[in-house]
C-alpha cells in the first residue's frame, strides 16, 4: 500500500456551495498539530477526544471565521487516525480560505474517497462496508437506505466471513494432506467436504440470486410505458406521478421522444419511461421514437403495455403482447397489460370478452385517475417477488461477480470430488473460491482494485 500517502489530508465534508454551515475534515498524524496552528481559543492537543470547542480560525492576525472544532484522538475516529472536524459558516469563500490555510500549514488535499480508504486500511471497515458508505450517501429511498445501512453495519460481511471460515477449515486439512503426499494420508473426509461444498453452493446461490432484487432497489426499477399512439400513455404517466409531466393531446404520435421521471412506492424507487408508440409509421421523426421504444423495452425491468380497452380488438391485443413477449423472452422482466379508457364505453361485457385469457391485466381510467393504485400494487409485487425473503441482499455488481466466480470454483470442487481427483487439484479450486470471497471483504486486495473503488467516491468522504 506504499502508493497511499500517510500525510495529513483535508477536504470539505459537506456539499459544496452556500449553506448554513460547512464541515471541513482533517485526518492524519499531524491533524491536531496543524489545527492548533490556525485555531485560537483552546489548545486542542490537551483536550479529551470526542469534545467540541468554540474559537476562531486565524491566518496570523486575520480572523477568517468563528468555528466549532470537534476533536477525535487516539485512532477513535472514522478513519482510525487523529481527526478534526471544523464547522464553519457556509460561505464558499470561508470554506476555501480555511482549506487553503490548512494546506499552507502542512495538510494536503484529500482525493476522492480517501477518508473512507484510510478507514479500510486502518481496519475500521472491511471493503464491503467501505463501499456501503457510498451507497448510504446515494440512497434515494427507504429500502435502498436500509440495505446500505445493513451492509455498512457488517450484515453482508458477516455472512461472507462465516462462509469463508467454513471453507478455510477444510482447505487447511487439504493443504496438510499435500505436506504428507508421500504417505497417502487423508485428513479431510471427502464426504464431509462434499456436504460442506453443497451447503456453501446453496448459500452462495441464494446471495447471487438476490442481486437482481438488490440492484433494482439500489438503482430504481425502470418501467417502460408503451402502446399505440393516443391510448393515454402520457396521461397514465401524469396520473402515476400526480403531475403534468408529459404533453397530453388527442393527436396520434404526440410523444415523439422518451420522457422519464420517478416516484417511490413503499420505499422503492420506480423510474417511469413514457415512449413513442410501436405502430408502423412513415413519419421519420416518429420512427426514431419507435426505435427508442424498443431500446427502452430492453432496458426496462417492467413493461406496461397500455391499450385502449374501448377500441382494441382481441387479435391486435394478442399481436401486441406477442411482439413484446418475444422481446423479453428469457429475461428477468415482467409484462403488465393495462386496459385504459374503460370509462369510454358502455359495452363492459365486450371489454371483458376481449381480455378473457389475458394474464396480468389491470383495468383503469387514466383520465379519471381510476384504479391507478392497482398498477402500483402490481409494480410492488414484481419487486417483492425477487426478494425471496433474504436477510442479506447483494446490491453491488463487484460483489455479485466475486460470488459468481467463487461459486463456479466450488462447482469444480464438487466435480472433482465426484471424479476422485487428487487433493492438489481440489486445493487449487478451493483456493480460487476463497480468493474471490476474500475480494469482497478486502482480505485480498490489489492497488488497482482499491483505486477503482474509491475513485468513485466524492471528495471529503
Amino acid at each position: 500500500m506504499s502508493q497511499y500517502s500517510s500525510s495529513t489530508i483535508c477536504a470539505l465534508a459537506t456539499a459544496p456551495g452556500i449553506g448554513a454551515i460547512a464541515i471541513i475534515r482533517l485526518s492524519g498524524e499531524e491533524a491536531i498539530t496543524i489545527c492548533n496552528k490556525v485555531f485560537s481559543g483552546t489548545d486542542i492537543s490537551k483536550v479529551d477526544s470526542h469534545t467540541a470547542h468554540f474559537g476562531t480560525i486565524r491566518d496570523e492576525d486575520k480572523i477568517i471565521d468563528e468555528v466549532l472544532v470537534t476533536v477525535f484522538k487516539d485512532k477513535k475516529s472514522f478513519t482510525g487516525e487523529n481527526a478534526i472536524e471544523i464547522s464553519t459558516h457556509g460561505s464558499p469563500y470561508i470554506q476555501q480560505q480555511v482549506l487553503q490555510l490548512l494546506i499552507k500549514n502542512g495538510a494536503k488535499s484529500a482525493g476522492p474517497g480517501e477518508f473512507t480508504l484510510r478507514a479500510f486500511l486502518n481496519g475500521k471497515l472491511d471493503l464491503s462496508q467501505a463501499e456501503a458508505v457510498a451507497d448510504v450517501i446515494a440512497a434515494n429511498s427507504e429500502t435502498s437506505h436500509e440495505l446500505a445501512m445493513n451492509q455498512m453495519r457488517g450484515g453482508f460481511s458477516n455472512e461472507i466471513q462465516k462462509l469463508r471460515e467454513l471453507l478455510i477449515n477444510f482447505a487447511s486439512l487439504i493443504e496438510l494432506e499435500l505436506d504428507f503426499g508421500e504417505e497417502d494420508v487423508e485428513f479431510a473426509n471427502r464426504d464431509d467436504l462434499k456436504a460442506l461444498v453443497i451447503k456453501l453452493n446453496s448459500a452462495l446461490s441464494i446471495l447471487i440470486n438476490s442481486f437482481d432484487y438488490g440492484n433494482v432497489i439500489k438503482t430504481g426499477v425502470p418501467v417502460a410505458i408503451i402502446g399505440e399512439p393516443n391510448v393515454g400513455k402520457s396521461t397514465l404517466l401524469n396520473a402515476l406521478l400526480n403531475e403534468d409531466r408529459a404533453i397530453v393531446s388527442d393527436i396520434a404520435g404526440t410523444t415523439r421522444d422518451v420522457i422519464e421521471d420517478e416516484m417511490v412506492i413503499r420505499g422503492i424507487s420506480f423510474r417511469f419511461i413514457d415512449t413513442a408508440g410501436i405502430r408502423e409509421t412513415t413519419d421519420s421523426i416518429e420512427t426514431l421514437g419507435i426505435e427508442k421504444t424498443f431500446k427502452k423495452i430492453d432496458q426496462a425491468s417492467v413493461v406496461l403495455l397500455l391499450v385502449d380497452a374501448s377500441q382494441i380488438s382481441k387479435e391486435d391485443l394478442v399481436e401486441d403482447i406477442q411482439k413484446i413477449e418475444e422481446r423479453i423472452e428469457g429475461k428477468n422482466k415482467r409484462l403488465i397489460v393495462v386496459a385504459n379508457k374503460v370509462d369510454n364505453t358502455k359495452d363492459q361485457e365486450g371489454i371483458l370478452k376481449t381480455f378473457t385469457g389475458i394474464k396480468n391485466v389491470v383495468f383503469i381510467s387514466a383520465k379519471l385517475n381510476d384504479n391507478i393504485k392497482a398498477i402500483e400494487e402490481k409494480l410492488f409485487e414484481y419487486v417483492q417477488s425477487g426478494a425471496a425473503n433474504n436477510d442479506v441482499i447483494v446490491t453491488n455488481t463487484r460483489h455479485y461477480e466475486a460470488l459468481t466466480k467463487s461459486n463456479e470454483a466450488l462447482l469444480k470442487v464438487l466435480e472433482g470430488l465426484d471424479n476422485n481427483i487428487t487433493g492438489d487439484f481440489l486445493a487449487m479450486d478451493i483456493r480460487q473460491a476463497l480468493y474471490h470471497l476474500g475480494e469482497i471483504t478486502g482480505d485480498i486486495t490489489t492497488d488497482d482494485l482499491l483505486d477503482n473503488i474509491f475513485s468513485k467516491f466524492c471528495i471529503g468522504k
